[in-house]
């Protein structure tokens, strides 16, 4: 889980850049932030000696060289540890992202978990580094709010495209034995890059949630616990009803998920949450909104509108009762056939 250095493992202007970071054996310079809060991201580009070559500096390390970046710069992700569960969460999200290895799912290229020692003017124990490609495009998030701002939406082929591939990348996640749930997907945490005459390509992004999927929920207690993680973790308007309302007796499963890709394609076609009208409420009950699935309307989109298809896909994935809503291999069958008939 990295190495063990004494001190700090950079000191740095985190507002100019400077200063360099080994995660492992390889050494990046900071070169400037990419957004505050906590945790921290910044752009590093890799520092190469004079007897290193292209072959024997990170890209030697990675098996998929499509992850090498052309000019030596990636996305590095800062946690300070103050405590051990700060530190068995960090190393629990490394092994989670570390498992996984397809197309449609931002990868983790490197880490490294950093011993802090002899520096008593910080708080915390450990520093935690996640070395991920520089995402390249915007967010679904930012595209939407772009196309909304100058009244554009998504053609039927893009949505269909965009949401077959965040199927795709989930069908990997839950294909894991046990399988494993993103617990966040919404439009912050997918990319979506397109070149000129090419269809869009979209990864989810961002691990920092995703559990093992199945639980069983016995007591009050439990049903509480998981109630309290959701709200700290899982975005409100895309949020499961059994995270709103656990019973005390209940199986939790990866359909969580599905729940919120019903709410994300509803969002890549109109750029809003199907619950964000009760948000905008003054009397609005966003828990009573989704427990009960209150879509009262379908917003104003493109004209010519959506295939009526569209809407009824969404309704059969926003089911209430968990046990009732389809699971990702009942999804993407259904996203086959609806590409063949209306993504020309």
């Amino acid at each position: 889980m990295g190495c063990t250095f004494s001190g700090l493992n950079a000191l740095y202007d985190t507002a100019s850049g400077g200063g360099d970071v080994w995660i492992n054996e390889n050494r990046f310079r900071i070169v400037k932030q990419l957004g505050g809060g906590a945790p921290s991201l910044f752009l590093v580009k890799e520092i190469l000696t004079n007897s290193s070559s292209a072959d024997t500096g990170l890209a030697k390390k990675l098996k998929d060289q499509a992850n090498v970046s052309d000019n030596g710069t990636y996305a590095m992700k800062k946690v300070l540890i103050h405590n051990k569960q700060e530190l068995d969460t960090v190393k629990e999200e490394i092994r989670i992202s570390s498992l996984f290895n397809h197309p449609n799912l931002h990868p983790l290229l490197d880490h490294a978990v950093i011993e802090v020692k002899g520096a008593k003017e910080v708080s915390w124990t450990h520093e935690a580094y996640l070395l991920f490609p520089i995402p390249a495009g915007a967010t679904l998030l930012e595209k939407s709010k772009t196309m909304k701002g100058n009244g554009e939406f998504f053609s039927t082929s893009d949505v269909l495209n965009i949401f077959s591939q965040l199927c795709e990348g989930l069908k990997h996640m839950h294909s894991f034995d046990p399988p494993y749930a993103h617990n966040d997907v919404h439009p912050g945490k997918v990319i979506i890059t397109r070149k000129k005459g090419l269809a869009p390509l979209a990864r989810l992004m961002d691990f920092e949630t995703a559990r093992p999927a199945r639980k069983q929920i016995n007591s009050p207690q439990e049903a509480q616990q998981l109630q309290e993680w959701a709200s700290k973790h899982c975005s409100e308007q895309f949020r499961a009803p059994e995270l709103w309302n656990c019973p005390n007796n209940a199986k939790i499963d990866e359909r969580i998920d599905i729940w919120s890709l019903g709410c994300t394609l509803f969002a890549i076609m109109y750029h809003m949450s199907p619950f964000e009208h009760v948000v905008e409420e003054v009397d609005g009950n966003l828990e009573l909104a989704v427990i009960n699935t209150q879509i009262k309307k379908w917003p104003p989109g493109p004209n010519p509108p959506y295939p009526e298809a569209l809407h009824q896909f969404i309704t059969w994935m926003l089911q209430p009762q968990a046990t009732v809503r389809p699971r990702i291999d009942d999804i993407i069958p259904h996203i086959d056939k609806l590409m063949a008939k209306f993504g020309q």
